[in-house]
């Protein structure tokens, strides 16, 4: 999975369920040809809510997207790629 594009945006939590603060980030994602995700001439996103406070920063949620239909997709990352995405946020939500 190579990550194309990120935007980042701070969430307001009215209700305070998570301490600390949330932060969405919609990442464009590209998928190599034999990845059960991939499909020819479909760009796809993967949205994360990524929490950050006093015990560090996790991933709350996530799901993929295809970006053309905004269709959520129901798959999960694996373990090293879910390590990959977060490191990932964590160097990006400040930006």
């Amino acid at each position: 999975m190579n990550i194309t594009s990120y935007e980042v945006s701070k969430i307001n939590d009215p209700t305070g369920i998570i301490v600390g603060d949330r932060y969405e980030l919609l990442l464009g994602i590209e998928v190599p040809e034999d990845d059960e995700l991939y499909e020819e001439g479909q760009s796809l996103d993967l949205r994360v809510i990524l929490a950050v406070g006093e015990v560090g920063e996790r991933i709350v949620q996530y799901h993929f997207m295809a970006r053309s239909t905004a269709t959520i997709l129901d798959f999960a990352l694996e373990e090293e790629e879910e390590a990959e995405i977060l490191a990932f946020c964590k160097e990006h939500y400040k930006k």
